[in-house]
């Protein structure tokens, strides 16, 4: 909401002629423009309890900047996903102390002694080493939104005693977020060693019938142990966003009497 009008609407309320009910939801259904290619959600940590977060491709490096620099005058931590390097010195040079994390491809600005401060944590684990894109990119997610995370990494059901090995940590787990790609077997296999909620990533990881990712996704989808959600191929934020949605639900439900 831009000053002046939003001054105008916190005087309306004083002056009652705006009742604060009104003000709240013209507060929440707010945005800012940004020229004419960009409409900012700053309300959206509000309603969703996590803030909008920039798609990278398919917008060009100054739009990126644009944005980016307008967020960052509204909430603490801004977030850009899939940013190629290239992509990235462009924005440092307009942006000095964005940070650039290599392997999940993602540009936050955020404070440097980033403190965990959401309930819970979020246990990662991979497959193999070729998942770490994916899975690193729900790892930088989730702790740019707050929650403490583990990492497991190098896992898969190739090598079983890997992840046996680790029996206690997947127990005691929280929320867990598999990210598999070739058959996608490893979230079953996890599911089954565990009480908690369990987030399957399928990745494109493999050979040609991987198709893309799909093998493992409908292995996900068919597998026979309960208790697992599936986000889609490559998802690494989506998942992050998922658990710690579940986390953030579970910590109001035991607050309540």
């Amino acid at each position: 909401m831009q000053p002046d009008i939003l001054r105008q609407l916190l005087a309306a309320v004083a002056q009652g002629t705006v009742p604060p009910d009104v003000a709240f939801e013209r507060l929440w259904d707010d945005f800012e423009p940004v020229e004419e290619f960009a409409k900012l959600d700053h309300q959206r940590s509000l309603r969703t309890g996590f803030p909008e977060v920039i798609w990278g491709p398919g917008k060009t490096p100054e739009q990126i900047v644009k944005i980016m620099q307008t967020m960052r005058l509204v909430q603490p931590v801004v977030m850009a996903t899939r940013i190629e390097p290239e992509v990235y010195h462009q924005i440092q040079a307009h942006i000095p102390d964005a940070v650039y994390y290599k392997q999940p491809r993602i540009v936050a600005i955020a404070p440097d002694n980033l403190i965990p401060y959401q309930p819970g944590t979020m246990t990662l684990l991979s497959a193999g080493t070729a998942d770490l894109a994916v899975a690193e990119e729900a790892a930088v997610t989730a702790e740019l939104c707050g929650f403490r995370v583990e990492r497991l990494w190098d896992v898969g059901v190739a090598g079983i005693q890997r992840l046996l090995q680790h029996q206690e940590l997947v127990r005691e787990a929280d929320v867990l977020i598999v990210v598999a790609g070739m058959e996608g077997a490893l979230p079953s296999v996890v599911a089954g060693l565990t009480s908690c909620p369990v987030i399957a990533v399928p990745t494109s990881i493999g050979y040609g019938a991987n198709f893309g990712g799909l093998a493992p996704l409908l292995t996900m989808l068919n597998s026979c142990a309960a208790g697992i959600g599936v986000v889609n191929i490559d998802n690494g934020f989506g998942a992050a966003i998922l658990a710690g949605q579940i986390l953030r639900t579970a910590a109001r439900m035991s607050d309540r009497p």
